[in-house]
């Protein structure tokens, strides 16, 4: 059989979802999503298959559709407060530490449904460090699918979206990368489902490679 040449995708700069891709908050999300199912008296596991890469407010809206928005928001306000205070079982992805490190001195932004709260509380549980360019969900008009996220990353960082990959988890992540025109690398087991450009297991099968013209290679370990 011939070797399998690895996958590479060469890029300029990184625009890094944080939940599920970073870290893994999957115990707190459930934890707190479960609850507020319950309280609306809706099945769970229809709920969670529809949460990850959503602000709060956009998933609810997913699942009760004729209800206000006005309530949503609301009560997107107290999951925010719940998940923020609930840190319990909050890791990084395996091989987050080393891949932050990695790319420490390269253009790369956090783009994240979470607030700047919850986003400084995950990252902090998981021992990650901050990236100092980040879009939070205060710096956006619309939730993930919507690509506006990922394009005011691309902004921030002074780059074209051609230019810029994406690292996502989830279906509307990844949407919302592909909606923005760039490229996609699926992290874990939900990403592998929505037919990223491509996928990793976690972090610790992926090589970065800066080169001097200031481009980035990034290679699946096979």
């Amino acid at each position: 059989m011939p070797a399998t040449t690895p996958a590479t995708l060469t890029t300029r700069a990184l625009l890094l979802d944080m939940d599920g891709t970073l870290v893994n908050s999957d115990a707190v999300v459930e934890r707190c999503w479960r609850r507020w199912a319950d309280r609306q008296g809706l099945d769970a596991g229809e709920v969670l298959r529809v949460v990850h890469g959503r602000q709060g407010f956009a998933t609810m809206a997913v699942l009760l559709p004729d209800r206000p928005m006005e309530e949503n928001y609301a009560d997107n306000r107290v999951m925010l407060a719940e998940e923020t205070a609930d840190l319990d079982g909050v890791v990084p992805v395996p091989g987050a530490p080393a891949f932050m490190a990695a790319i420490a001195d390269l253009p790369h932004a956090l783009v994240t449904s979470a607030d700047e709260a919850l986003a400084q509380a995950r990252m902090g549980a998981a021992a990650l460090r901050m990236p100092e360019t980040r879009i939070t969900a205060e710096s956006v008009g619309a939730s993930k699918p919507d690509p506006e996220g990922f394009l005011k990353g691309a902004a921030a960082l002074g780059f074209d979206p051609a230019d810029c990959v994406v690292f996502e988890d989830s279906e509307a992540g990844i949407q919302a990368g592909r909606a923005a025109g760039m490229r996609v690398v699926g992290v874990g087991p939900r990403a592998a489902a929505f037919a990223p450009d491509v996928h990793v297991a976690d972090l610790t099968r992926l090589r970065v490679e800066p080169a001097t013209d200031g481009s980035i290679t990034l290679t699946v370990l096979t």
